[in-house]
């Protein structure tokens, strides 16, 4: 199973973004290359990427995340500016509780190796949603300027996500496909006490 924890937004932040990313678009036709756009379904911050991890250590995973989660209390965040990693990738940060939220991604890494999954040397953890890859050449440095003043509602953090990402029949780069997303688990967050 290919897997991640992630914090999902609530729909009315996604629908606020997703009106700013429709401004965004017609203010800003590509001119070479192609920009393929996640889709708003999709959105989320990914706490820690698991990779490919046994079947068998979901059950064990499950706990370990809900302990983590349990650790750390809800807070607020909001989405908040953009920025760009090179031109390959564009995205919308958040402000709000930012420490809280990278003190979750660093327990989320621990819990997932104490449950036995396999996980590469992580990248310090940088709160952002990816809005849209690259295929080709386009400078996303307008698009992260266009984003640059957006503030959008606050909202709650109340859980993290175990999600499974069930990629398209061509594989991760399938022009016109994209992965789908289904949630394993739910971990509330310093809401109850955890097994």
């Amino acid at each position: 199973m290919r897997l991640f924890a992630a914090v999902i937004p609530p729909q009315a932040a996604v629908d606020e973004l997703a009106a700013e990313v429709a401004q965004l678009r017609a203010a800003l036709p590509e001119r070479h290359g192609r920009l393929r756009w996640a889709h708003p379904a999709t959105w989320h911050f990914t706490l820690a990427f698991l990779g490919e991890v046994d079947e068998a250590l979901v059950p064990e995973l499950g706990e370990c995340l809900a302990r983590a989660a349990h650790r750390h209390p809800a807070h607020e965040l909001r989405f908040a500016g953009g920025g760009r990693f090179g031109d390959r990738i564009l995205w919308v940060g958040a402000t709000g509780s930012l420490e809280t939220l990278a003190g979750l991604a660093r327990s989320t890494t621990t819990a997932a190796r104490q449950a036995g999954v396999h996980m590469d040397d992580a990248r310090p953890f940088r709160p952002h949603l990816t809005l849209a890859r690259v295929t080709g050449h386009v400078n996303l440095r307008p698009y992260a300027e266009e984003l640059a003043e957006f503030r959008g509602r606050r909202w709650r953090v109340e859980r993290l996500e175990l999600m499974r990402s069930n990629l398209p029949g061509g594989g991760v780069g399938a022009v016109g496909e994209r992965p789908r997303y289904e949630t394993v688990a739910v971990c509330p967050l310093g809401t109850r006490r955890a097994p």
